[in-house]
């Protein structure tokens, strides 16, 4: 076969990959001694406009069209999963492809992306080859962009690099100026798929009270003394809280605390054109905003629109067009009293309901909630969904401009659903909500290998933000088929069950942690995992989704015995099991490293389950 793939225009690197992409699978897909097939890709220049593209082919060839490069590409695999492929999660080994007849070429259609924001955010413990892999995928699962944390993703490699939370791999040295490399080559990626790159987030306080802040790691150095009044005033004492930066708030009356945060801000965005998005964060902690007498006289949302008035202002001085990300998170979501943004096309809301339940969906259905009164330093966040919606109502009254969610199913709560179905209906559910909400789109702050047993969930959310029509049931059932073959019904029911005993919120910390009724679930998961395993286990070498069943079915069971202790107030017993689940996933991470992060597993169950010094 001869396929000749031709990009129309001028060269651009993204058309040109989504040729390469296109010859690449149907070089695979269509068999040898297929006559000529010709195609022709044509992209035009729109850049702010939610991608659309149009695809009309023959069984001779045809043409992809897009309105910008990157909308062709998203043709092309869109194309490509039309004709059966399927990406199942980041990295070659995910991907199914099948072998199709000439014939099945045929196709008119066209596609106009739901949702402008569509992204995914990196956290965890990450390799390299971890980033770039999901980077490719995003992609191929419907997804345009990808946020780079910090000033480089230092914090979440290092991590990896030196095995945090595995004492049974050796350490191996990662620096900040390795960062600073894989930073390079993770933009070259983004760019060459004419992804939106955001950048930066936390960390500008640290830098403005002297710190290199690329993560949230304690400081050993104490805060200088010239740089005490530009810090957080709190009981009197001015100083880093618990010792990081990054936590760390500023006393936003000072205004050399202002000037060197909005100065340090133009001279990022100066020096990363490549930045389609920059956002602007304050410290990652609450209850810790500055009360000294003239912190008191106003809101730190007010003195937060305030600063991105003057960010904007010195960004405009310097010619620069750069789009501003804000952020409503702990005390930032009470919206402003009296303060607006001056030019609020500049900027983009972004909504971080952290403290959410993942037990239900977004809800807006029944009375609206109130906004609680905002008592400095003694915030509570909120669980309840409405009232994470009240706080997002109430700056929508300030600012009606572009905005998107930016949410955590798979940050902490996904490892508190055992079978990832539940959590893929979950965000499903939310992304067809966005609209109603006011919202383009949707960033998920999350582990990048969450894919124990399967990548289900993100599959589900890029699919469904690119087409707000599709049905949840039917991506599931998709999923199930390309991964499990033949006896995917019973695996989906195997997974539903599990998730139906799980509980994402007691993992994720939240209510008592001795449960009568959570212990009873866990015996009966554990018990379910028992009667799956004759015919799981046995599957094991079918491929690479029956393998992860496998090894998912032993860390569910263990996960469950050690969570069915802690319920039942069995501390002793149940820190043995938390021991026994580290031992398990810390001794099979080589085997199964690119799908679950054994870092964040054990800091998540330590740290918001509750398993760290019980029994000691």
């Amino acid at each position: 076969m001869a396929l000749h793939v031709n990009c129309g225009g001028p060269h651009d690197e993204t058309l040109s990959f989504a040729g390469s992409e296109l010859e690449r699978y149907m070089e695979r897909m269509l068999p040898d001694g297929t006559e000529d097939v010709s195609i022709r890709l044509l992209a035009g220049r729109e850049k702010e406009e939610a991608e659309r593209f149009s695809v009309s082919m023959t069984p001779a060839g045809g043409s992809i069209t897009g309105n910008c490069p990157r909308a062709v590409l998203l043709g092309v695999y869109d194309y490509l999963r039309r004709l059966g492929c399927r990406f199942l999660g980041p990295g070659k080994h995910c991907e199914m492809i099948p072998s199709i007849r000439r014939e099945q070429l045929a196709a008119v259609y066209e596609k106009r992306a739901s949702f402008r924001h569509r992204g995914v955010c990196i956290e965890g413990a990450d390799s390299r080859e971890n980033v770039l892999h999901f980077i490719d995928w995003l992609p191929k699962a419907g997804y345009n962009a990808f946020f780079l944390q910090f000033k480089t993703p230092y914090a979440f490699l290092k991590r990896w690099y030196r095995h945090e939370n595995n004492p049974l791999r050796e350490p191996e040295p990662y620096t900040e100026a390795d960062a600073e490399r894989d930073m390079a080559a993770f933009e070259a990626a983004v760019k060459r798929r004419g992804l939106l790159l955001h950048k930066a987030g936390h960390g500008w306080t640290g830098e403005v009270l002297g710190f290199h802040a690329l993560s949230w790691d304690a400081e050993r150095a104490p805060l200088a003394e010239e740089k005490r009044g530009l810090a957080a005033e709190i009981d009197g004492r001015r100083a880093l809280w618990h010792g990081v930066p990054a936590n760390t708030n500023l006393c936003f009356s000072n205004r050399q605390a202002v000037d060197a945060f909005a100065e340090r801000v133009v001279e990022y965005a100066a020096g990363n054109p490549a930045a389609d998005y920059v956002h602007v964060w304050l410290a990652d902690a609450f209850n810790n905003v500055c009360a000294c007498d003239a912190c008191r006289e106003t809101t730190l949302s007010d003195q937060y629109i305030a600063l991105l008035n003057e960010i904007d202002r010195r960004l405009a001085a310097s010619g620069l067009g750069t789009r501003i990300v804000f952020l409503l998170y702990q005390e930032l979501l009470w919206p402003p009293v009296r303060e607006r943004l001056a030019n609020p096309d500049r900027f983009v809301l972004m909504f971080a309901p952290i403290s959410r339940t993942f037990e239900a969906s977004y809800a807006l259905d029944g009375p609206e909630k109130e906004i609680p009164p905002y008592i400095r330093n003694q915030i509570t966040l909120p669980t309840d969904l409405g009232e994470n919606l009240a706080f997002l109502r109430g700056w929508q009254k300030t600012f009606d401009g572009d905005g998107f969610v930016y949410d955590y199913p798979l940050g902490r709560a996904h490892y508190g659903d055992l079978g990832y179905v539940h959590m893929a209906r979950i965000t499903g559910g939310d992304v067809k909500k966005l609209r109603q909400m006011g919202l383009d789109g949707y960033i998920s702050c999350q582990e990048l290998r969450a894919a124990l047993p399967n990548a289900l969930p993100n599959y589900v959310m890029g699919y469904t933000l690119f087409d707000e029509t599709a049905d949840t049931g039917d991506l599931i059932n998709e999923y199930f088929q390309a991964a499990y073959g033949e006896d995917w019904e019973r695996v989906k029911a195997y997974l539903t069950t599990l998730s139906r005993l799980s509980s994402r919120d007691y993992v994720n910390g939240k209510g008592g942690r001795v449960s009568a009724g959570m212990a009873r679930r866990m015996v009966a998961l554990q018990a379910a995992c028992r009667e799956a395993a004759p015919w799981v286990d046995a599957r094991r070498d079918q491929g690479l989704y029956w393998r992860l069943l496998a090894y998912h079915r032993e860390y569910a069971m263990q996960l469950a015995r050690a969570l069915e202790l802690l319920a039942a107030d069995r501390p002793e017993e149940g820190r043995e099991a938390w021991l026994a689940l580290g031992k398990l996933i810390q001794e099979n991470e080589p085997e199964f490293q690119p799908y679950l992060d054994v870092y964040r597993v054990l800091e998540v169950t330590a740290n918001y389950t509750g398993f760290r010094g019980l029994g000691a």
